[in-house]
């Protein structure tokens, strides 16, 4: 229902609906206040009026409470959420976001930040304002993040080491003080497997009869497996077993290194360096 009242000269149109919050207008004639009451009125009806907002930032935060932490990589997203809500974008809310205000953000960003980095920091808005929409009741005309023009990609890295260059690097890694820098590396060139996967290995992970290693989660969520060349096959036949390789190359956050061991309890321990 819709009431109005006179103040100083102008009209302001106050618009209730059950479940929406009020909406008010100020206006110089009572029959603009009048004719705005009636169209808000149909468009509550019609469901085209946001019927829950906040701003961006307040939406980021839930975002950081709810989703990030069932992802894989929340750490990493929490730091990116962060960054994001420093920038004064996210004081704006989201009934008067739209895509240039995005598209500001992205260029803006792209001073400071590589082209991927700034993509990724788009994905998340995107998805916060994807979720807001489909599971938290935000009633938006659309996601202003959605069809933004994402910036350009550089081409992959086709680097590789030519010449002595690998012989000197095993000469750098030999002469580093932590002993498992070499095999590390070694295994690194001859698998071609991500850093987290190498420090994610656990010795029931190797079948060294068969040659091979089991990846159990991989960077897309995935298992797979990874031949070992006669050479990592010698490097892991190498390394003790006595000794954790997280102890010195630190593992990810709540992983276990190919040489942790376990004691009858169950639980997972570092053994000292003798």
């Amino acid at each position: 229902m819709a009431t109005f009242m006179k103040r100083n000269g102008r009209y302001t149109a106050r618009v209730r609906r059950s479940g929406h919050p009020t909406q008010t207008k100020t206006f110089d004639r009572l029959t603009d206040a009048r004719r705005w009451a009636t169209k808000t009125e149909h468009l509550i009806d019609a469901g085209n009026v946001i019927s829950q907002d906040c701003t961006l930032n307040q939406l980021l935060t839930r975002y950081a409470a709810e989703v990030t932490p069932h992802k894989r990589g929340a750490k990493v997203e929490t730091y990116r959420l962060g960054v994001i809500q420093r920038h004064s974008i996210c004081d704006l809310w989201l009934s008067k976001l739209n895509s240039s205000h995005i598209a500001r953000y992205r260029d803006e960003r792209l001073l400071n930040a590589a082209p991927a980095t700034v993509a990724r920091e788009l994905s998340i808005i995107s998805h916060a304002i994807r979720i807001a929409m489909s599971e938290w009741g935000f009633n938006l005309p659309g996601n202003p993040a959605a069809n933004l023009r994402k910036p350009p990609q550089p081409k992959g890295r086709t680097r590789r080491l030519e010449g002595d260059e690998e012989a000197r690097l095993m000469v750098s890694c030999q002469a580093s003080s932590n002993p498992f820098l070499q095999p590390l590396v070694v295994l690194a060139i001859e698998t071609a497997m991500r850093r987290g996967e190498l420090l994610s290995l656990r010795w029931d992970h190797v079948q060294l009869d068969k040659s091979y290693v089991h990846l159990p989660m991989t960077k897309n969520g995935d298992s797979r497996d990874v031949p070992l060349s006669p050479l990592a096959r010698q490097t892991i036949e190498a390394l003790p077993r006595s000794l954790s390789w997280c102890r010195h190359t630190g593992p990810p956050r709540g992983t276990k290194g190919p040489l942790e061991q376990s004691n009858p309890q169950g639980r997972h321990y570092r053994p000292s360096v003798p």
